[in-house]
């Protein structure tokens, strides 16, 4: 259970230092914490918005050793997120599924390559691959992908990846991290850091949103891992600290499962920009994306540009029977890349996925880069680091084979008494049956929350019960995908959540309208203009 004033009295009252604060709530934020709690150190995970707010939450959903890298010759980088990815298997085999990719070819050439590709990357993965690639020929192909424009393909390649949802993935990790004695507290910004009069860091300053207090908390290490944002906390300590992010936005678009109704998912090996782009089913719905634009200046909330929706529509457009238009475009949305800084004249496409953790002069630890795949080890390294630099007591790394909160998930798909059949439930893994005995504790929390969407009202009480959601936006774009999924539905549901969220949080009618107005705002970015 998630209590944000128990975990926020947990801070004002502790007289002790933390071993370890954590600044940034995203996937590597989070891993640090899990992998410095489980370590045995005492650990604070703080974020000035909510748990997963910013690129965590946005990306392609995919758990991948990241196939176009083996093109560029990272292999190094590939076979290590192919390790990673098969470790986050084993450990959330209730939030990583296997999801099968065909890769159409438009040559017997292209066709040749992709399938000498791909079995390198099989082979790459050892005896912890997902399945073999596998050739299809032009019948086969069309069979498995009816929706692909016709008599473009002389065949394909199958493989396999994962999929998940990622801001479910967060909520695990803050969990899992709590499960191990860490302290997590949201809507919690760092203002400042205390330093001794030697200049080293020895705690941080903290403002919590909802109440306006500031907090002064020691800390024997302080870890900077606030993804884009990441040079504007290395500044709260060095105003001339030089930049170490390289920000790129990849822009999503969310059109109906028709488009691609089966189980496959539809890998388009070329885009204008260089890079390549998936058409992936996601919560019944289909995924479309991504991009690569640099960036001059990161924002908490990215909006995708016109012109990346437009291609991404455009270049789907070409491989679909029925190309998407404005009109069926449910949601947007984009995410920014934390990449390690490099020159991108060549575009951000080529910069490396790679990690990179910086030990600052007064002790502050930075790690930037990386990907969602690979967070497990980049917070293995970052803790190493940290036990390095401040001479923690050594103690060896556990997270390779900790089940995170709620694994292993089993058979959780069952019926709900007179209640519907909620499938996408496994993704709550071993606490699904709580929530299953909240809906036949109160049937009506059982009710779709709109016909468009998969969440039911039950799920909306216990995100804020159980996995400290405070907003509306917490609710609808992170605990639940609404926002992510049909930004339409969701702003008409927001009453509604509304209220659940004020019971719950004993809020009155005027933060409910407040909320409301708010996520009004905030729907907007998701909701794509050009829709006529």
């Amino acid at each position: 259970m998630l209590d944000r004033e128990a975990h926020l009295t947990r801070v004002s009252d502790r007289r002790e230092p933390f071993d370890v604060v954590v600044i940034g709530g995203g996937a590597s934020g989070c891993g640090v914490a899990v992998d410095a709690a489980s370590r045995g150190f005492s650990v604070l995970l703080v974020d000035a918005h909510d748990f997963g707010k910013g690129t965590s939450s946005r990306s392609t959903k995919l758990i991948h050793g990241g196939v176009r890298y083996l093109a560029q010759g990272r292999i190094g980088l590939v076979r290590e997120a192919l390790r990673e990815r098969a470790i986050l298997r084993r450990n959330a085999p209730h939030l990583v599924s296997v999801l099968s990719i065909v890769v159409p070819a438009t040559s017997y050439v292209e066709a040749g390559r992709l399938s000498v590709g791909l079995k390198l990357y099989d082979l790459l993965a050892g005896g912890e691959g997902f399945g073999p690639s596998r050739y299809l020929s032009r019948t086969r192909l069309y069979e498995r992908l009816p929706q692909m424009v016709a008599g473009a393909m002389v065949g394909g390649i199958r493989y396999f990846d994962g999929q998940f949802d990622d801001a479910r993935m967060i909520i695990a990790l803050v969990r899992t991290a709590v499960d191990h004695g860490a302290t997590v507290v949201n809507h919690c910004a760092v203002t400042g850091f205390i330093k001794e009069a030697t200049g080293l860091i020895r705690g941080v300053r903290l403002r919590d949103a909802e109440r306006g207090e500031e907090l002064e908390v020691s800390a024997r290490a302080v870890v900077n891992a606030t993804g884009p944002f990441t040079d504007t906390v290395r500044r709260l300590d060095r105003p001339d600290a030089p930049s170490l992010v390289t920000p790129s936005q990849g822009a999503h678009v969310v059109v109906p499962r028709a488009f691609l109704p089966g189980a496959d998912a539809l890998l388009i090996p070329r885009t204008p920009d260089g890079r390549i782009m998936f058409a992936i089913p996601w919560h019944d719905h289909v995924l479309l994306g991504t991009t690569d634009t640099p960036l001059d200046q990161v924002s908490p909330e990215p909006v995708p540009r016109a012109d990346e929706v437009a291609m991404i529509l455009e270049v789907a457009g070409r491989y679909l029977t029925r190309a998407p238009t404005g009109r069926d475009v449910r949601a947007v949305f984009a995410g920014i890349r934390p990449l390690a800084r490099a020159s991108f004249s060549r575009g951000t496409a080529r910069v490396s996925r790679k990690h990179r953790i910086e030990v600052g002069p007064s002790g502050l630890v930075t790690i930037t880069g990386g990907k969602w795949t690979t967070y497990r080890k980049m917070a293995e390294d970052c803790v190493d680091a940290v036990i390095r630099t401040y001479g923690l007591r050594s103690r060896p790394c556990q997270t390779a084979d900790l089940l995170l909160h709620g694994a292993p998930g089993g058979a959780l798909n069952g019926a709900l008494g007179r209640a519907p059949v909620i499938d996408h439930l496994v993704s709550y893994g071993t606490d699904a049956e709580e929530l299953r005995q909240l809906i036949r504790d109160r049937p009506e929390l059982g009710q779709p929350l709109h016909p468009e969407l998969p969440y039911v009202q039950a799920e909306c009480v216990w995100a804020a019960r159980q996995e400290m959601a405070r907003t509306l936006g917490d609710v609808l774009a992170r605990r639940l995908r609404a926002l992510f999924l049909n930004a339409r539905a969701a702003t008409a549901v927001a009453p509604r959540v509304a209220r659940l969220l004020a019971e719950e949080l004993g809020r009155d009618d005027r933060w409910q309208a407040d909320q409301v107005a708010s996520f009004r705002e905030l729907a907007a970015n998701y909701t794509y203009q050009g829709a006529r």
